[in-house]
């Protein structure tokens, strides 16, 4: 069974930048779904099909399929919910990979690091740029941010 353990952190400072080894531009939007949250992401000439469980937290089932770029501009239309512009920024520090979201349109601004784990319970080596853990915080979360942009929080 396709588990994530993944968890979200709010930085600190840019001190990250400098490692960053590779970004990739990444648009996605939602089609929506009880209980679940299915959603289409294109990636330069990449395209998947993504369904997670709806479920805050840092474990949750996920399941991935790559989609034919056209189809995926396709589904991308058909999204009743706003869609979430960002770049993804790859680093390694401590051997762990870690994707620093950086995101555009109207959630720019916000910026969130993740890491992925074997499990909720694996151990990791915090950088020093790494900032309150938001991994619990239902608003730093991708669909979550499709409906309630960042912008707007302020207003909240």
């Amino acid at each position: 069974m396709p588990i994530e353990n993944e968890r979200k952190f709010l930085l600190t400072n840019d001190a990250w930048r400098r490692d960053v080894e590779r970004s990739q531009a990444m648009k996605q939007a939602y089609l929506g779904g009880e209980g679940v949250s299915v959603r289409v992401r294109i990636a330069g000439e990449r395209a998947w099909l993504n369904i997670k469980q709806l479920r805050i937290g840092a474990s949750r089932l996920e399941f991935e399929y790559p989609l034919p770029g056209e189809e995926a501009q396709q589904l991308m239309e058909l999204a009743r919910e706003g869609c979430v512009e960002k770049t993804r920024h790859y680093l390694h520090y401590a051997d762990m990979l870690w994707e620093i979201d950086e995101f555009e349109g109207r959630n720019r601004g916000l910026i969130v690091a993740e890491i992925e784990l074997s499990s909720v319970e694996q151990a990791f080596d915090r950088p020093p740029w790494l900032g309150r853990e938001v991994t619990d915080e239902e608003c730093y979360y991708n669909v979550y941010l499709a409906n309630r942009p960042y912008c707007t929080w302020g207003e909240e």
